[in-house]
């Protein structure tokens, strides 16, 4: 059935890994019927959670939807994963939602996964509840939790449920606090019981905070809660709905989704507060002539539909797509904006999880997916030919961990850059790139779990089994003083033998990275058509450096003198004549090897400063300046040589607790020190030995 845009709900979890996003999604969808069994993460039988790595892993790798009837209105619940390996697939579920709910542990309190979220939620100016998780679990304090919310973001934070404790702190039932009303969860049924007398107090407490929260809304109502009037039920909700879609109110749920407590309350608060698709998120459009301007979203608009996630797999390739005007039905002609090529519409569906419906229509507001668009890409906005704007790009954040991708069987990296190519259609936060010069093919992501992710994939999906090792460091070679050497090559056989002799002038030359070739004779001691293969023999032997192998720059190599021999001399002889001369010259003209240096810039907290600036130092680092950011944090500029960078996406998480992220650039070569040096040699001959 199709739902008018008013009641349509687009709502994101987001939140800490294994603060219990999926188990709520699963509690939602079968509060509402929407599924017949409670699966579990544990089984593997959850319906956000299908793809087999999941399930094998037990945790969340990609965005999954999960869409449900709840009271007249359609709620799309998109369940992200926590883990900040998968950050990218974040992005995608926050350019599709329109409002998020931050789950967050009431055993963990604030973690880093909620500040992230709350981050990006502010970005946005998304507007949010949050849902305290697992209240009823050991260990578990909702009032810790729930006074940390408050001590960081203020009286924003608004409590719309409350749980019920007995003496032993075991949590019972919740409250509704809006309303003054109680309920216990009896065998997955929710019960409304009599408020318990000793939680009178309880409810009088919150029930003032909320109040507190709803006059910060308005002026009006600022007057009449400090003239000590009461609000009325509409006023309340009148509020609460205002601040929620301005931001100024953030309420805070509980609940427990092993028993489903609290979750038709979520769903109430859902219908009742958060925005519509068209009071939602806005959106920036580029019109075809470059202009930008605001879209907006409309029932009545010519239809256009935003392509927020892709996935193909061994079941098909399934466009996800966000409708944000007018209306799509199979076999319409659209045109991408990206292409400008006119594209016809496969079939449409409405998935949940893994689980795809065919759906004869998808009406402004809804989520849902179109079969086989081949050309189409995650980021690509489909329109209307009288109206074609491109939606602004999702915003991905930079790779910054890489490593090489080798095939355990040879011959087969056709393979698995086919494998990986496939998979990028999917995750557009890795790239595959072929290092000419290192001879390895290096992918980088986020970090180590995606990248082993991959390679899971690359074996069940492609059958091919890869290896990963460190990435090399692309060094070069470059001599520092004037050598002149002569390089003579003389053979004779049975009939024709070989003869070239040079005389050839190595200095610096730090005007030119590539090899520049002079010559300087006279009166035709080497004649002129042996020039050229003087030259080529010299740019050959460039390619490998004296000390480690690495390419020869900054070098000018003049030929000044030599001999010949009328019958004898040859092209191939003066070539080889050539390159015995730069073998003759080369170590003794005090070569140095030079190293890439970047550019990084990191951002962390202000009490990481210290942590991250020492170990920048142990890295051979440069720290080049500080700026801080308005929100309290530091952004590091420093000069880093690539060599010490291996393993910096890693060490830099775990001095941070995730909380620091960067950016790394290659700047230029620098002069390699000599401990820095003989360590690059030596890694070099070994890696030559086992070649």
């Amino acid at each position: 059935m199709s739902y008018s845009v008013q009641n349509i709900r687009n709502v994101c979890l987001l939140g800490h890994s294994g603060s219990g996003k999926t188990a709520l999604a699963e509690s939602l969808l079968y509060m509402t019927g929407a599924t017949e069994r409670m699966g579990r993460g544990p089984d593997g039988n959850t319906v956000c959670d299908y793809d087999p790595e999941e399930i094998k892993r037990q945790i969340s790798i990609s965005t999954a939807v999960a869409p449900l009837e709840y009271k007249g209105c359609r709620i799309n619940v998109l369940d992200t994963p926590g883990a900040f390996d998968f950050a990218g697939e974040v992005m995608e579920a926050l350019r599709a939602a329109d409002a998020a709910i931050i789950v967050c542990s009431a055993k963990d309190g604030i973690s880093v996964g909620l500040e992230k979220a709350w981050k990006f939620c502010e970005e946005r100016n998304m507007p949010r509840f949050i849902y305290i998780s697992k209240t009823d679990e050991e260990n578990s304090d909702y009032n810790e939790t729930f006074n940390a919310l408050r001590e960081r973001f203020g009286n924003k934070i608004a409590p719309v449920v409350v749980p019920i404790w007995d003496e032993s702190k075991h949590v019972t039932g919740i409250i509704d606090v809006l309303n003054k009303r109680a309920y216990e969860m009896q065998n997955l049924k929710r019960t409304e019981i009599e408020v318990p007398e000793d939680k009178l107090d309880v409810i009088t407490e919150f029930n003032d905070a909320l109040k507190e929260s709803v006059a910060e809304t308005s002026e009006e109502f600022m007057e009449k809660f400090f003239g000590g009037e009461d609000f009325t039920y509409a006023e309340m909700i009148q509020g609460l709905r205002q601040g929620v879609r301005e931001n100024s109110l953030f309420p805070v749920l509980c609940g427990s989704a092993v028993n489903c407590m609290g979750s038709l309350m979520l769903m109430d608060n859902i219908v009742d507060l958060l925005p519509n698709p068209m009071e939602g998120n806005y959106h920036k459009a580029t019109k075809s002539d470059g202009e930008t301007e605001e879209f907006v979203v409309s029932p009545g608009g010519v239809p256009t539909a935003f392509v927020f996630k892709t996935i193909s797999d061994q079941y098909g390739k399934y466009s996800f797509v966000k409708i944000l005007s007018g209306s799509i039905t199979p076999d319409m002609p659209m045109v991408n904006a990206r292409t400008g090529a006119q594209e016809k519409l496969g079939r449409l569906y409405v998935m949940r999880g893994k689980k795809a419906t065919e759906v004869k229509e998808l009406s402004c507001g809804e989520i849902g997916a179109i079969g086989k668009m081949d050309k189409v890409k995650t980021g690509d906005t489909l329109c209307d030919a009288r109206k074609v704007v491109a939606l602004k790009n999702i915003p991905f954040a930079e790779p910054c961990y890489s490593v090489a991708i080798v095939p355990k069987t040879r011959g087969q990296e056709d393979k698995i850059a086919q494998g990986l190519n496939k998979l990028n259609e999917e995750d557009l936060t890795f790239t595959v790139t072929n290092n000419a010069e290192t001879h390895q093919m290096v992918l980088s992501g986020s970090g180590d779990m995606q990248i082993d992710v991959l390679v899971s994939k690359l074996k069940s999906r492609f059958n091919v089994e890869a290896e990963l090792k460190p990435t090399r460091v692309p060094y070069r070679e470059k001599i520092r003083k004037t050598v002149q050497k002569q390089g003579r090559h003389k053979k004779q056989t049975g009939g024709s033998g070989q003869f070239g002799d040079v005389w050839i002038r190595f200095e610096p030359n730090p005007e030119s990275e590539e090899m520049v070739f002079a010559e300087e004779v006279f009166g035709g001691s080497v004649p002129r058509n042996f020039f050229p293969a003087v030259e080529k023999g010299l740019r050959e032997a460039c390619i490998h450096g004296p000390l480690a192998g690495y390419p020869m720059v900054n070098l000018k190599a003049v030929l000044y003198d030599g001999s010949y021999h009328p019958v004898d001399s040859s092209e191939i002889a003066f070539k080889t004549a050539a390159q015995l001369a730069y073998k003759a010259a080369l170590p003794e003209a005090n070569p140095v090897l030079l190293e890439p240096v970047g550019e990084l810039k990191v951002t962390v907290p202000d009490n990481y400063m210290g942590d991250v600036i020492g170990d920048l130092n142990k890295r051979r680092g440069r720290v080049m300046g500080m700026d801080p950011t308005d929100d309290g944090e530091q952004i590091i500029t420093a000069e880093v040589p690539m060599a010490e960078m291996g393993s910096y996406a890693i060490d830099l998480r775990s001095m941070t607790q995730s909380r620091g992220a960067f950016t790394f650039h290659f700047v230029r070569y620098e002069d390699c020190p000599p401990a820095a040096q003989e360590k690059a040699i030596a890694e070099a001959k070994a890696l030559a030995e086992k070649e």
